[in-house]
C-alpha cells in the first residue's frame, strides 16, 4: 500500500490578517481531502533571521529546512511586492535549495493588492526550476485580494471566495500537488541503431 503524500505550504506573507495564508489553507484543505497528509508553514510564525551562510544554526532555519526537505509537494504563497515576491520568500528559499527542493513537486500562487501578479508567478517559476524542482504548470493568481473574500464564519479564516472559479482554481492545486506528488523521471526508451 502506497503512502499518503506529505504536502507543505509555505505562506511567505508576515500579515497577520493574510490573504496568502488564508488561500494556501484552501489549497490545503483540498489537498487533505484528495488523500495527503498536510503542514502549513508560515513564516511569520518562525525565527528567520536573513540568512548568513557564515552562521550555523540560525534561529529556526533546521527546522524550516527539514519540513521543506521531507515534503513531497510544496505549495509556494506569496504576496506581491514591488512586482515579484516578498523578502520572506527569498529568505526562506536562501535556507532552501537543492536538498530542500529537487525532484519536489511545486505549486505556486502569488495574491496582489492590486491587477498584476505575471511576474511575480514567473519569477517564483524560474527559481524553483534553478533548485531542480518540478513545477506544476497550473497556478494561481489572485488579483484584488481583498477583494476576492466575503465574510462567512463556517468558512477558513472565515473567509469565503466570492467568486466560485477562483476557489475551483485554487482547489485545483491542492488537488494536483497530491495527483504528482510522487512524479520521477522515467527511463527514455532505447533506441535501435540498426537499420531496416
Amino acid at each position: 500500500m502506497s503512502r499518503s503524500p506529505q504536502v507543505l505550504a509555505v505562506s511567505s506573507s508576515l500579515r497577520a490578517e493574510s490573504y496568502t495564508r488564508t488561500a494556501l489553507k484552501y489549497v490545503l484543505e483540498a489537498a487533505e481531502a484528495t488523500g495527503a497528509e498536510t503542514t502549513l508553514l508560515d513564516l511569520g510564525a518562525y525565527d528567520l533571521p536573513v540568512y548568513n551562510p557564515d552562521i550555523d544554526d540560525q534561529g529556526d532555519g533546521a527546522a524550516v529546512m527539514k519540513l521543506a526537505r521531507e515534503a513531497d509537494a510544496i505549495a509556494i504563497g506569496t504576496p506581491v511586492y514591488h512586482g515579484t515576491f516578498s523578502g520572506a520568500f527569498k529568505n526562506f528559499h536562501d535556507y532552501c535549495g537543492w536538498d530542500e527542493f529537487e525532484n519536489t513537486t511545486v505549486g505556486l500562487l502569488a495574491t496582489a493588492g492590486g491587477g498584476s501578479y505575471g511576474p511575480t508567478l514567473e519569477h517564483l517559476r524560474s527559481t524553483m526550476r534553478g533548485v531542480h524542482a518540478w513545477v506544476l504548470p497550473h497556478q494561481v493568481g489572485i488579483r484584488n485580494a481583498s477583494g476576492k473574500f466575503e465574510y462567512d464564519p463556517a468558512a477558513i479564516d472565515e473567509r469565503a471566495f466570492i467568486d466560485s472559479s477562483l476557489e475551483d482554481r485554487v482547489e485545483k492545486l491542492g488537488r494536483q500537488l497530491v495527483e504528482y506528488a510522487f512524479i520521477e523521471a522515467q527511463q527514455p526508451p532505447e533506441i535501435s541503431t540498426t537499420d531496416d
